[in-house]
């Protein structure tokens, strides 16, 4: 049966007629065009009232459950398998991460230059869900937050160290091969972290939810990443060729997420040791995640508006406090000016950045790079459904403009803040920023942003503002995560019972757990590496089939609409 492209509803089981549940949405608007007689979650079973899809469910469950086992049964040999592949991939498949990334950029810029952007996410006649501020709150708040709180002053000062020459700070080569001190050493430092914090990892994420919110949307495709290649490859997709694509989607996203919350759960131990006296150790880390864990449950039986929406509204209010007393109570006009200098010095060498051919700086390359590109792959599929499920209403070239643009106008502002002022703290000589950062008998890569604040004033109070910042950025994606996990596993069904979240947001906690008691910091980035890998080939495919779908849809919708 034909369903019709842009109308969000389900087929009658009595008529037969398609029954559109948006009051926003007229059907004169629109043509049949998808022709599936599939139906959102028919493949499920339903024990007890679950939504449960067969066979993705299963075997993402299963396959989870064995490799926590086996993780915490036997830590070391897990350690060394997830070393030994990682090095593998970075060293052999480096042009594959590098490439793809590249390729994403320019999927981006084609939606955002070309007829294609008119088209309306929903229809003409959808109006968005949520106001621009809120979309903007949960999808910055989805796609970075603890990232930029790990990553802030850790990463712009690593790569100082290492193109000053500043002992053994972790990092053989510097940016590029560059060796430079002083102002100089700043701008190829600053270069260097906007580069990984800028427009290719929004680009990835751009991929995934373009994608799932117009084949959704605009199709009334199940929210799964399958139904993006509907167009190419029909209804094979609802066989064991999709089945293949979610099921590597679940293993990505849960991974890809417990390297953020592990990240997240370390950073929040150490600051709760340094600012309030809480022993360290894995058992501090450990109840850490299991207590956010929990405060995650709570905030997934409040739903998408109750929980997810309040906590980013908070944690952006929250972020943008910190961000604001760091300017003022820093160097203000040096900041603001530097993050001038600093954009201006990552467009000069983006392209540069962006090659893998004839790179002298391998380690960088690899240990940076090549890791935050399958990171950000590995965590596409949970960011870009979520911001595919808030997302409705908005048209292409405005969801790329604020997906892709103001995420890295706020990105370079929030480094510079940051690891810029850090930076210049150091040149000025301020011992307890060498002390902290440095660490040269006993680095810790989890102390830095602690180490920053105490240079300031109100370091307690700001300080434990940037615990609670950690923990409620762990708390919204945990549940965001186990939203997106939840509705692929359900065969795209939105509405699937709680519970089944609850299940998701459990297994979250429990396999950054087992990652983190098997090798640390670097199991945890080793799995990530792994498992973007397989899924960085299944975005390029997606990219693909979006760019024709939508290309072939772009004459349907009239000029002056975006």
């Amino acid at each position: 049966m034909g369903r019709r492209r842009g109308l969000i509803g389900s087929t009658d089981t009595t008529s037969g007629e398609y029954v559109v549940t948006d009051p926003n949405q007229n059907p004169d608007d629109y043509n049949p065009v998808v022709e599936t007689d599939y139906e959102v979650g028919q493949d499920n079973v339903r024990p007890l009232g679950l939504e449960l899809h067969n066979p993705v469910f299963f075997i993402t469950a299963v396959g989870i459950v064995l490799a926590v086992a086996f993780a915490m049964i036997f830590p070391e040999r897990a350690d060394d398998a997830l070393s030994g592949l990682r090095g593998y991939l970075e060293s052999t498949f480096d042009w594959v991460y590098m490439g793809a990334a590249n390729l994403f950029v320019l999927f981006c810029l084609i939606l955002l230059v070309s007829p294609m952007g008119r088209i309306r996410l929903g229809g003409e006649s959808a109006k968005p869900e949520f106001t621009r501020l809120a979309w903007f709150g949960m999808l910055f708040a989805a796609g970075m937050g603890i990232g930029l709180m790990f990553f802030g002053v850790l990463e712009p000062f690593y790569h100082y160290a290492s193109a000053a020459g500043l002992g053994d700070v972790g990092g053989e080569d510097s940016p590029l091969g560059i060796t430079a001190e002083g102002s100089e050493g700043k701008a190829i430092a600053m270069a260097a972290t906007i580069f990984h914090w800028g427009v290719h990892p929004w680009a990835i994420y751009a991929v995934v939810a373009g994608s799932l919110a117009f084949f959704s949307f605009n199709y009334g495709l199940p929210l799964t990443i399958r139904s993006a290649f509907f167009p190419i490859f029909g209804d094979r997709v609802w066989g064991w060729f999709g089945h293949v694509i979610d099921i590597l989607a679940v293993f990505a996203t849960m991974f890809g997420l417990a390297t953020s919350l592990g990240l997240g759960a370390e950073q929040a131990a150490t600051g709760m040791a340094h600012v309030w006296g809480v022993p360290e150790g894995n058992a501090t880390v450990v109840t850490l995640i299991l207590v956010i864990t929990a405060i995650a449950l709570v905030s997934i039986l409040l739903g998408i508006h109750g929980g997810v929406r309040r906590l980013s509204a908070l944690n952006m209010i929250m972020f943008a406090l910190l961000g604001a007393f760091v300017l003022i109570a820093g160097s203000t006009i040096s900041i603001l000016w530097g993050s001038v200098t600093s954009a201006g010095h990552y467009v000069a060498n983006l392209v540069q950045l962006s090659n893998w051919v004839g790179r002298e700086d391998t380690d960088f390359m690899h240990g940076w790079t090549v890791f935050y590109w399958a990171w950000w792959i590995s965590w596409a599929p949970f960011v870009g459904m979520f911001i595919a499920r808030v997302s409705y209403g908005r048209t292409v070239r405005e969801f790329i403009f604020c997906v892709l643009i103001i995420p890295v106008l706020a990105t370079i502002l929030w480094m510079n803040i940051m690891g810029g002022l850090a930076i210049d703290q150091f040149l000025a000589g301020i011992e307890s920023v060498s002390t902290h950062i440095l660490m040269w008998d006993n680095y810790d890569d989890t102390m830095p942003l602690f180490g920053f604040l105490e240079a300031l004033p109100l370091t307690a109070l700001t300080s434990s503002v940037a615990i609670l910042l950690v923990v409620i950025f762990f708390v919204t994606s945990s549940d965001s995560g186990s939203l997106v996990i939840d509705t692929i596993s359900a065969g795209g069904k939105t509405d699937a019972p709680v519970v089944q979240r609850s299940f998701w947001a459990i297994f979250e906690g429990l396999v950054a757990i087992a990652l983190l008691l098997s090798g640390g910091i670097a199991a945890l980035q080793a799995g990530a590496i792994a498992l973007g890998f397989p899924f960085a080939i299944v975005l390029l495919l997606m990219a693909g089939c979006t760019l024709y779908a939508m290309w072939k849809e772009a004459p349907n919708y009239r000029p002056g609409t975006a």
